[in-house]
């Protein structure tokens, strides 16, 4: 019963974590590039958009919001994931190895969801979808 109920609603569910996941990721773009959300310093700061946080903060702007849409979810996804690796060895691992201890714990959360993205796709209720027409959707294994 909740197997045909969970596998009944499957894209909706899938259309909504993806846009979740967008929506998370790009606050901490507008964090870095607009310092909203208290901004990187708690007081509205910004970055240099010249600095590697400037281009993270780009990174999640712009690819949370495509993921949010579904415009290119997987080539976007692995994009952001790279970014959340990179920010794994340069800012976390140099403080330890364990994720709870060094603060990478929400990166690696990231990065799970993106590999997650990068398989499935953008789904039914996409942009993507959208544009393809009535294709077979990415997530659907049938």
């Amino acid at each position: 019963m909740i197997g045909q109920l969970a596998e009944s609603h499957e894209e909706p569910v899938y259309s909504v974590v993806r846009a979740l996941i967008g929506v998370l990721f790009m606050q901490h773009g507008l964090q870095k590039v607009f310092g909203l959300f208290g901004g990187v310093d708690g007081s509205g700061g910004t970055v240099s958009l010249n600095s590697l946080y400037g281009i993270a903060g780009i990174v999640e702007l712009l690819g949370g919001l495509l993921i949010v849409i579904g415009v290119g979810t997987r080539l976007v996804a692995v994009i952001t994931a790279g970014e959340m690796v990179t920010a794994q060895v340069l800012e976390h691992l140099p403080n330890g190895l364990i994720p709870i201890e060094n603060g990478g714990e929400l990166g690696l959360l990231y990065i799970a969801s993106f590999l997650l993205l990068i398989v499935y796709g953008s789904g039914q209720y996409s942009i993507d979808r959208l544009i393809r027409g009535h294709e077979q959707s990415n997530y659907s294994s049938n």
